[in-house]
């Protein structure tokens, strides 16, 4: 709990054993309300109220209302409630101010790990249009394809001194709404979460060129949902672009103020009529990474902002994603060489990919829950696990051509591979600390890139991978 949580709570119970135990007096019913009324303004101000909180703020309503009676209505006699009558409200208090103690340890305000790199982060976001592509998704048309990134990039730390810190946006809270099924108001508390990020700071000079890795976030979900990961790349010296799929993202909000929200796919009767409809869906994305590749180069070449003109090391490219978006990089990088290298946290293969593997360097990562679905005497099957999962991948490890990797993780599931554990420990973390979870995506993702785009060992990120033969599959 944030400090000021705690003072509410604490000036809840406080006022409460005031009227219950105390002898009533006006001068320290003033003294109660004033404290009481003053926490829970300056936690509003300050904090800013969130929902896990509402027990309390209503018992402090109830509290304050009695009090202003008190202190208004001139003392008369009052007949003294018998000690069980104040046991029993004296319950009533803990119980209700309880729950918010626990639904606010439950979903915590967070501090995000710290990025291990010497470089502070900038960002930038900007709409981009394909006016090449219709957009076949809309019930328009004449509209072409829009998306929306984020560009995030080395700063000198002196540079991002005094900047104010960037939050999570309020998309993360649709994100998981949609991906849990749960009210996005339970996590309406994402946007007083500092992430590590400046906007609009100088790029910094101390490299001629940087590498550029793109980023796709799973269906359902946002461009913001890994950005511990994105942040510890930055922090090494890269450039990272995250792409929101229109349609697919959880919902995607455009500068004029237009916002595009996810619409779920209709109801297949088959898996394979399901499997050609993944195939299209992340065949469109695909297309949206290639074509933020031809907008960067255009950048690098004149970039109108003049942030990026001449820093993007083009011949660097890698890309990574989760879920739909591991699926998006595994199908970028068989349509296009320039991705140089690329990781997918338990993508499926849906496109060319399944049926030709890789040329470039390419990273798996499965999390323990799932792999346990390809036992074939498994009867329990994960719900991303799908009929053609196992023998496209296969396909994918057996017929690509450079080095190829193939992880497991114990005790994660689908989800963590995002920020999931942190944002509600008790839940999603059961079995591992929750920065550890993070640490593993972020330290692998980045020693790979290192690898494979910088040709830079990172023992300091535990670079243990076992490399994959042909029989291993």
């Amino acid at each position: 709990m944030r400090g000021l949580e705690v003072i509410v709570i604490l000036a809840v119970l406080a006022a409460a054993g005031g009227i219950l135990f105390g002898k009533r007096d006006r001068r320290l019913d003033a003294t109660l309300l004033l404290s009481l009324a003053l926490a829970v303004l300056l936690h509003g101000v300050v904090d800013h109220y969130r929902i896990q909180m509402v027990p309390a703020y209503a018992v402090a309503v109830v509290l304050i209302i009695i009090f202003i009676r008190r202190v208004v209505k001139p003392q008369g006699h009052s007949r003294s409630s018998s000690l069980w009558k104040k046991i029993l409200l004296s319950v009533i208090v803990l119980a209700v101010s309880g729950v918010s103690v626990y639904l606010s340890l439950l979903l915590p305000v967070f501090d995000m790990p710290e990025p291990t790199g010497s470089y502070a982060i900038g960002t930038i976001s900007r709409q981009l249009t394909d006016e090449s592509r219709d957009e076949t998704l809309s019930a328009d048309p004449a509209d072409k394809r829009e998306l929306m990134v984020n560009v995030w990039y080395p700063v000198d730390q002196d540079k991002a001194e005094g900047k104010k810190r960037e939050h999570y946006p309020s998309e993360l809270g649709d994100a998981i709404s949609l991906v849990f099924g749960v009210p996005k108001q339970l996590f309406s508390h994402v946007t007083a979460i500092p992430t590590h990020v400046v906007a609009e700071a100088e790029m910094s000079a101390a490299e001629t060129n940087y590498p550029v890795v793109l980023f796709s976030p799973g269906v359902r979900s946002t461009r913001f949902q890994s950005l511990t990961a994105i942040e510890e790349l930055v922090s090494h010296g890269y450039v990272v672009v995250g792409i929101d799929h229109p349609y697919t993202s959880a919902k995607v909000t455009f500068p004029d103020g237009r916002s595009i929200f996810y619409e779920p796919a209709p109801e297949f009767p088959t898996s394979a009529e399901l499997y050609e409809s993944n195939i299209k869906g992340v065949g469109i994305r695909a297309a949206d990474a290639r074509f933020v590749l031809d907008t960067l180069t255009e950048w690098n070449a004149k970039d109108p902002n003049g942030l990026f003109q001449g820093k993007l090391d083009l011949n660097r490219i890698g890309i990574f994603g989760h879920s739909y978006g591991g699926a998006t990089t595994a199908e970028a990088m068989a349509q296009d060489k320039r991705f140089k290298a690329g990781v997918s946290l338990e993508g499926g293969f849906w496109g060319s990919v399944a049926h030709t593997g890789l040329q470039q360097p390419f990273m798996y990562i499965m999390s323990g829950g799932t792999a346990k679905s390809f036992d074939p005497s498994a009867t329990k099957k994960d719900k991303v696990f799908y009929e053609e999962f196992a023998p496209d991948l296969k396909s994918v490890m057996t017929k690509s051509t450079k080095d190829t990797y193939y992880l497991t993780v114990d005790h994660f599931f689908h989800q963590s591979f995002t920020e999931i554990a942190l944002l509600s420990p008790s839940i999603f973390a059961k079995d591992i600390d929750p920065v550890h979870n993070i640490d593993i995506t972020r330290s692998y993702v980045r020693a790979f890139f290192d690898q494979y785009l910088k040709r830079q060992s990172s023992a300091a990120s535990g670079w243990i991978v076992t490399r994959l033969s042909r029989s291993e599959v």
